[in-house]
């Protein structure tokens, strides 16, 4: 079985860095500090959304289908994983729900309290 590590310190919340790799062959260890997993912090719940993205060619209609929920909602998630990848960029109106729309979402239950937060964050 593999174990998704987790990103946060459980003692003070700070960032996790990789400090040790291990060959499962040879037993091999490397010692060091090593580059962050920009997509190793993502939930079960994101990398399935960007794992049928992909799938999808880009696809917001067929993400919107496979999850089945919105095409708002399946915008409005995959805005979110691109803010919590930082790569947002200009998010502008266009490419979020109205503040209405991201509450109307929550009422539905297609949204969560949390996504809902970011996105109302990404608004202002």
């Amino acid at each position: 079985m593999s174990y998704r590590a987790p990103s946060e310190c459980p003692v003070c919340g700070g960032e996790l860095v990789t400090t040790r790799l291990g060959c499962r062959n040879c037993g091999s260890e490397l010692a060091g500090e090593f580059g962050h997993c920009d997509f190793c912090a993502l939930d079960e719940r994101e990398t399935e959304l960007l794992r049928v993205f992909l799938a999808s060619r880009g696809n917001l209609r067929e993400v919107e289908k496979h999850l089945g929920v919105s095409y708002p909602t399946a915008r409005a998630r995959f805005t979110a994983l691109l803010v919590k990848l930082g790569l947002a960029g200009d998010t502008g109106p266009a490419a979020t729900m109205s503040r209405d729309q991201v509450l109307s979402e929550v009422a539905s239950g297609a949204l969560s309290p949390a996504e809902a937060a970011e996105l109302l964050a990404s608004l202002e």
